[in-house]
């Protein structure tokens, strides 16, 4: 069924238009216990989750992406820097790289895999197993605006949303459905996206 759900502009005047949840590398690898944890992340996979279930009638489109990295190239290293080079992580066909147990009740109407030989921050870098990017799926869709959710704020959920909003949807970070790598790398990305345009909120304002 198709639905439209009300949206305020500047003028105060509203109108429908199609919005997507983009849940961005919810996956064990970036959780605690994973390859390369992020502090927060099992309990964010968990809240994500239970905003999904809860709000699933405010979406047109759920989507989810994941790092899939089979030779990421300098994306891995054996000295890792945390900022541009990390440990191996989201290795394509291992568990540590499938969608979060949290995530089992989703039911994305789209999945996006990404990083197969690149470092891929962006989930519009990758693609759906029918070869479509994520902006085709979106567009298929007749997405309008999106709300990114996801770990990391301070990279692939903030190099999602940069790229959300350069392709002209309207784009929104729920930003306690979020969690950096470091507080430091968090404040930084908040104020890179808010530079941009994205507009940042908590999920109960929304």
């Amino acid at each position: 069924m198709t639905t439209t759900h009300p949206t305020t502009a500047d003028d105060g005047t509203t109108h429908d238009v199609r919005r997507a949840l983009l849940v961005v590398d919810v996956q064990p690898t970036f959780c605690e216990g994973g390859a390369l944890a992020v502090v927060g992340g099992n309990a964010v996979a968990g809240a994500i989750a239970a905003y999904a279930a809860a709000h699933r009638d405010r979406y047109d489109a759920v989507v989810t992406t994941q790092d899939w990295h089979v030779d990421p190239g300098a994306h891995f290293s054996d000295a890792p820097d945390y900022v541009d080079t990390w440990p191996p992580h989201g290795v394509a066909g291992t568990a540590e790289a499938e969608l979060h147990p949290a995530l089992a009740d989703l039911h994305p109407d789209a999945s996006v895999r990404k990083g197969a030989y690149a470092a891929a921050y962006s989930g519009f870098e990758g693609t759906d197993p029918q070869g479509r990017t994520l902006e085709t799926v979106l567009r298929d869709a007749g997405i309008a605006a999106v709300d990114v959710v996801g770990i990391a704020e301070s990279h692939c959920v903030k190099a999602t949303a940069l790229d959300a909003h350069a392709l002209g949807l309207a784009t929104r970070v729920l930003t306690d459905l979020t969690v950096p790598v470091t507080p430091e790398q968090g404040a930084a990305a908040r104020t890179e996206l808010a530079a941009a345009g994205v507009e940042l909120v908590p999920s109960s304002a929304v």
